[in-house]
């Protein structure tokens, strides 16, 4: 018979059992999130000052929900990044499945976000509500990330609660393995703003037949 699990329900020790999920601790096989980072121009810098602005007076009475979050922040920084331009393309809430045959289950959801281009998955940002554990969201994210029809190339990933973003790289292959950056937070200084470089460079990364 088979099992049916929501993606929200999954656990890293469910996706490492029935899917071979491999968390790699080397620093060398995700460097993306932190060598080569565009440099910001003013205008940028300014326009991150006004998110964080926007964050601050918002979650001063109560924390933010998760669609306050896709508005005030997510959504800001997908334009800062250039992600709403071609050669991309966005699609919402895109629903994804996942089996594992030997084991017969199947984990279905839905991605909040899913940045595509020429159709393939490119990044996966899963937002969460404030007032939850940012990393709470890993599991769901590696979920949907499995799902990627590339398995030659990485899928890279972004958990983000509005006040702490934490990256995800992940190569599936014969077996799949990922790693993640720290957790940034928009409440330190200058950590916003390398949460938009990443986001620049992933985005120059994907785009490039040289190196990706």
């Amino acid at each position: 018979m088979v099992q049916t699990i929501q993606a929200r329900d999954i656990s890293l020790y469910d996706l490492e059992e029935k899917f071979g999920l491999e968390l790699i601790n080397d620093p060398n096989f995700f460097t993306e999130w932190v060598d080569n980072l565009p440099t910001l121009v003013e205008e940028e810098k300014l326009a991150l000052e006004r998110i964080k602005s926007n964050y601050l007076n918002l979650t001063k009475r109560r924390p933010m929900s998760e669609e306050a979050v896709k508005m005030v922040v997510l959504s800001r920084l997908l334009d800062l990044a250039g992600l709403y331009q071609a050669p991309y393309e966005i699609e919402t809430e895109t629903s994804t499945q996942i089996s594992a045959e030997d084991e017969g289950v199947i984990v279905k959801g839905n991605i909040d976000v899913l940045v595509i281009q020429k159709r393939l998955w490119v990044l996966v940002i899963e937002s969460k509500s404030t007032k939850f554990d940012v990393i709470t969201a890993l599991p769901q994210a590696l979920a949907y990330m499995l799902d990627t029809p590339n398995i030659e190339k990485p899928t890279f990933g972004l958990l983000l609660n509005g006040r702490e973003f934490v990256f995800i790289k992940l190569i599936k292959q014969e077996q799949p393995k990922y790693a993640r950056s720290y957790a940034l937070s928009i409440e330190k200084e200058d950590e916003l703003q390398q949460v938009l470089t990443i986001l620049k460079r992933l985005g120059e990364l994907i785009v490039s037949a040289t190196d990706y």
